[in-house]
Formats: C-alpha cells, structure tokens, sequence
C-alpha cells in the first residue's frame, strides 16, 4: 500500500499531486508543502523557511511545537492517552477545575473540535430552556448573526450566510433566527420569550476578523439578561489571549453564560474544545443525554492544563496586546490606494484590498516567506503565533508592504 513513490525526498510537486488525486477538494491550499515548524516558523519539504502569519486560525497561539506543550504531552504519552468517559482518569478533574476558574464558571463541558462545542452549546440552550425556562416543547430560538462562522456540521450551516459553506446541504435545521452583526436595534427585533440564547463571535474571524462597535457586546448582555436568553460567546478563535486579553469579550467588561473554547486550547498538538457555564446551564445534562469518545481524554487533558497554565501568567495576552499594537500601526501606515481597510485587534488582523484579491496577496506573500490565509474575496487575516519576536513581525510587514506596491 505503501508503494506510492513516495521518498523523503519527494518534492512539493510530487506530493500535492498525491493530495489532489486522492483527498476530496474542500480546500485550495497554497502549494506549500510543510514538513517541520518550530515557533513561528515551517520549513517546506525542500528546505523553504516561511513565517507563518496563519497560526491553524488561532490553534497555534503559542506556535508549533511548544517546548512546554510537547512536554506535557510526551508525559502523558508514556502513561495513558484515552479509557473514554466510561472511567475517570487523573487529568479529568483537574482540567476541568482549571479551566473553570480561567473562565471564570462552575462548570466544563470537555469536546474535540470547535464544531463539537457548538453543537453541545445549541443542544444546552435548547435544554435549558425547556427545562428552566420553560420555553413550550420544541419551540426554542437561538439568534444567531450575518457573516457568522461556527462550523460545517449541517446544524450549524442551517444559519451560516456564506453560501459555499450552505448550499446544497438542505434540509436545514430550523430553530434559528440570523440578525445582522453590530445592530443592537435588529437583535432588539428578534428578542423574545422563545429565545433561549444568543451565539455570537466577539469578533467575527472568518468574515475577515470584524470588530462590532463599541458597546456592541455590552448591548447583547443587556438583551439576553432583560429576556432571560443565554449569551453564548464563542471565542473558539478569537480566545485564549489572541486579542490581547485572555477572551475577547474583556474588551467591554462582558461576562457571557456560556464560553465556547476550542483550537489554542489544544496547544496545536490535539484537537481539544470546552464548553464552560454555570452549573444551572450546564447541571441539566444527566448521564446518557450527551458524550464523545474522545472528549476530555487524558492526553488532551494534560495538554489543555498546560495551556491553561500558560495563560495563568498574564505573559501572552501582554505580548498579544504590545505586539498587537505595533501590528496595527504598521498595517494602517499601508499604502490607501492598495488597502481598503484594516480590522481587527491584538495579535489577529483582516486587512481588505482594493485592488487585489486575498488569494494573489497570499501567493505574493509566500513568494516572499510569509504564509497568510485569504477569506471572502479581498481579505487576508493575519494571526501570528503569540510567540512571534517584534524583528520577525516586522520582517513580514515589510514583506506584505512590498508585496502589494
């Protein structure tokens, strides 16, 4: 099976044609072919270094290969990686604990991937409010927002207004109401008794990292508390000190019911996701209503506890808020009459162009050693690891500035 032609010197050219002839096209990736990474850097199969400005969309906050991370997670290889939730095993209580008080609730939901969170945190909203609330059987809304992204299951796409991730995928789920982003007079709207949570992304990254305006967030606290709904924040991208704080939503002083966690949690070693609450939210699940296999399992326990402890120091969200500053000054000093504007906060950016398209800007980008991710047309997100130096950010503005004159 294995008598593919495939060597440790098979180039970049030999092994995309692999993926393409066998692996389905849901994705255009750059012809980068990445063999080895270290902090903020990858090394391609041919000896290519490239700065990489994507980061796996804020799972690799802390970089590739982590020293304390990859520790963490060889311990934990040479005693136990999974016995399901059928057992409990010594880093389940612990994470749990710790990453409650990190959040700032009572209690964790532990998943696998960021869809997975969501999922859990529609079927919780749901239960909740049939069973506290009160809400009449299978009458529940969740509000949800234009240009929203929370996942590709076909519950999720049910409310996405990006046609490539919906179309074809019917029939949709119901049970949700789309409002536009950063209108508080629209969400008034869609407010009312059946409504047992609000969804929303601090800041929008797959939109092109979309900051709403200011008391935006505070105005969604005071809709969801005045109608007893759940303000649910996922911060699956935009936490866990991407933005400067450890969750996005600090920026206005919110506290949401419901923190959706997911990608950085994981370290960019395994794929780890959380749902944290209260324990009335989270306290109506009994044994049998919900699980996963692989969810809270002890590797990627010991891996989120070191992330969690990480992040206990303050270190990365001051380095996210200084470098981030920096980044932005720089990205507005960018030529006007080839960037239209630039969005964003801390160490996360979407810079809009005027007369490129994000995917020759990113095509440009790799040319020079910079690896950047396009999205809807015009825009690239920039979200360096939270390790990245100053010099290094700096090389790679001055590589995106000479790239779009």
């Amino acid at each position: 099976m294995r008598d593919l032609n495939v060597t440790a010197k098979s180039t970049t050219a030999q092994l995309r044609a692999l993926a393409d002839a066998h692996s389905a096209h849901n994705y255009h990736p750059l012809p980068v072919v990445i063999a080895h990474g270290e902090g903020a850097w990858v090394t391609d199969v041919e000896g290519r270094r490239y700065l990489d400005l994507l980061a796996a969309y804020s799972a690799l906050n802390f970089g590739h290969r982590h020293p304390r991370l990859v520790a963490a997670a060889q311990r934990q290889l040479e005693r136990v990686t999974l016995v399901s939730r059928a057992f409990d095993h010594d880093q389940f209580g612990p994470f749990c604990a710790e990453l409650a008080a990190l959040t700032g609730m009572e209690m964790v939901l532990p998943m696998n991937t960021g869809a997975e969170a969501v999922e859990t945190a529609i079927k919780t909203a749901r239960k909740w409010g049939y069973e506290v609330k009160g809400v009449p059987a299978d009458q529940a809304v969740i509000v949800t927002f234009e240009g929203n992204f929370h996942g590709r299951t076909t519950t999720i796409v049910s409310f996405s207004t990006d046609e490539d991730a919906r179309a074809s995928y019917g029939p949709y789920t119901p049970g949700f109401r789309v409002v536009p982003y950063g209108d508080p007079a629209a969400l008034a709207a869609a407010m009312d008794s059946r409504v047992v949570g609000v969804l929303i992304e601090p800041i929008q990254g797959e939109a092109g990292v979309v900051v709403p305006p200011p008391g935006y967030l505070s105005a969604v606290r005071e809709a969801c508390t005045a109608h007893g709904a759940l303000m649910i924040a996922d911060e699956i991208q935009s936490g866990l000190g991407r933005t400067g704080t450890t969750f996005a939503c600090e920026h206005e002083n919110v506290t949401p019911d419901m923190y959706l966690l997911g990608k950085a949690l994981g370290g960019g070693i395994v794929p780890v996701s959380a749902v944290a609450s209260s324990r009335e939210v989270l306290g109506v699940f009994r044994p049998g209503q919900h699980g996963s296999t692989f969810g809270g399992n002890a590797l990627a326990c010991a891996v989120g506890r070191e992330v969690i402890a990480m992040l206990s120091t303050g270190e990365f969200q001051e380095r996210s808020a200084k470098l981030g500053t920096h980044l932005h000054d720089r990205l507005s000093a960018l030529p006007r009459g080839a960037v239209r504007q630039v969005r964003g906060r801390g160490l996360w950016a979407g810079v809009e162009f005027a007369t490129l398209s994000g995917r020759e800007a990113c095509e440009r980008l790799a040319a020079r050693g910079v690896l950047a991710k396009d999205t809807h047309g015009t825009t690239i997100r920039l979200a360096p690891p939270l390790v990245i130096t100053g010099e290094d950010l700096d090389w790679a503005l001055d590589q995106l500035d000479q790239a779009i004159r």
